[in-house]
Formats: structure tokens, sequence, C-alpha cells
């Protein structure tokens, strides 16, 4: 299955408004951003867990990465309420699933296969800090020589520019920004290759950004399993 597979160009899904599509497992339902293969791939996806939904134990051979966006996400290390961000390297093990329901946004087999670095982190205990860009407050996520990944503030009407990247992803979860021809909205998604700067203007209302940059430098491929 490839969905948004060609990366040398720029994709862009308005998430809220797609139906969800259900998965292999009763009670969790998908919308799929991006995906290289079928029920093993590299994939970006927004997962609805219904209340008492559970997924079967298994492991993360390519790691897996998430965001809480609603709800209270668990597995057997722990609670994950919204604005929870989470790491487990490939190879790691869990059985996720949820009380009251939950809906994540959650990116497999995209790690280095060297990173083994596991990150826990609750952005809500987090305060924003001001890298010198005016309009734009960040909450570091995490960084390594593959990619950078962090949430943005950014504050109503500000201009945002962001360039020589090596790939972008920019996922909207509150307000909305415009970017070239594109009006986004919470829960859109934007992926840009390395050869397009992303130049974008926060809406009246602001915006909060999950970005991922540096990770498309060379072309992302299946997974060999």
């Amino acid at each position: 299955m490839n969905i948004n597979a060609d990366f040398a160009r720029r994709a862009v899904v308005h998430a809220a408004t797609m139906p969800w599509t259900p998965s292999p497992i009763a009670g969790v339902d998908r919308r799929m951003l991006d995906r290289i293969g079928d029920e093993v791939a590299r994939a970006t996806t927004i997962v609805r867990y219904a209340p008492g939904s559970q997924f079967s134990p298994h492991v993360h051979g390519g790691g897996e990465e998430f965001l809480v966006l609603e709800g209270v996400f668990q597995d057997e290390h722990g609670d994950y309420p919204v604005g929870t961000y989470i790491r487990n390297p490939p190879h790691t093990f869990h059985k996720p699933g949820t009380v009251q329901g939950a809906v994540i946004l959650v990116k497999l087999w995209q790690f280095d296969p060297a990173d083994q670095t596991a990150v826990y982190i609750d952005t809500k205990d987090i305060l924003p800090i001001s890298p010198g860009r005016n309009g734009v407050r960040t909450i570091p996520l995490f960084e390594n020589g593959h990619e950078i990944v962090r949430l943005e503030i950014w504050s109503p009407n500000t201009s945002v520019k962001v360039g020589d990247h090596k790939g972008l992803e920019a996922f909207v979860i509150e307000g909305g920004f415009d970017e070239s021809d594109d009006h986004f909205v919470r829960h859109s998604w934007l992926r840009l290759p390395p050869s397009e700067d992303f130049a974008g203007v926060a809406g009246p209302a602001g915006a909060t950004v999950w970005l991922k940059t540096g990770h498309l430098a060379a072309t992302p491929t299946a997974p060999t399993v």
C-alpha cells in the first residue's frame, strides 16, 4: 500500500475531513497520512482507540514515535494523557490500549537504526522557550544527527520560514496557518521535500504545530522484514 509515497513531492492531508478506516483490531480506526508497505509499513497515521480497546502485544522492529492528541493512551509502562510525546526505539515491546478512549499521531519504522533513545515528555509540564524568532515559542522534543522534533507555538498572524530543512513535516495541533495556496486547520498535515522551503503565516488565533525536520535527507523506503 502506497499513500503519499513520493517523497520528492509536497504532500497535504486535511485529516479532519477524512473518514476513519478500521484497522485489523476491533475498536481501533485510522486516518493514514503517508504509508509505504502493508500492515508492516513505514507509516504516519492518526489512530483512534475506542474506550476499552486494546492492541495486541507487539514489538516495534523499526521504532515507534507518537503524540497523544485526545484522551489517555496507555500501555504496561503507564498512562499517557493529552500532550504526551513518546519515542519507543527499535525492537521495544508493549501492549497499548485505553480505558477512556484516545487519539494519537503515530509514526512507525522511521527511526535511525542506531537510535536507542527512549523518550517520555509530558509537554504540558514544559515552559515554551523563545529561540530568537519573533512570535515563535518552542518546546524541544528530540534532536540527533538524523532529525529535530519540536512543538512550536506561533502567535497570531506570525510569519514563519524554515529553509534548508532536509525534509519537513508540520501537523496542526490547535489553530491554523496558511502556506502556499493551502489553509491548514486542526489535524491538517504538510510534508515538504528537502528542495522546498516552508513559508507560512499563522491564523488570527495563532497555531500550535508539531514539526519534524531533517529526516528526509535520504529517500525513505519500505521496511524490510
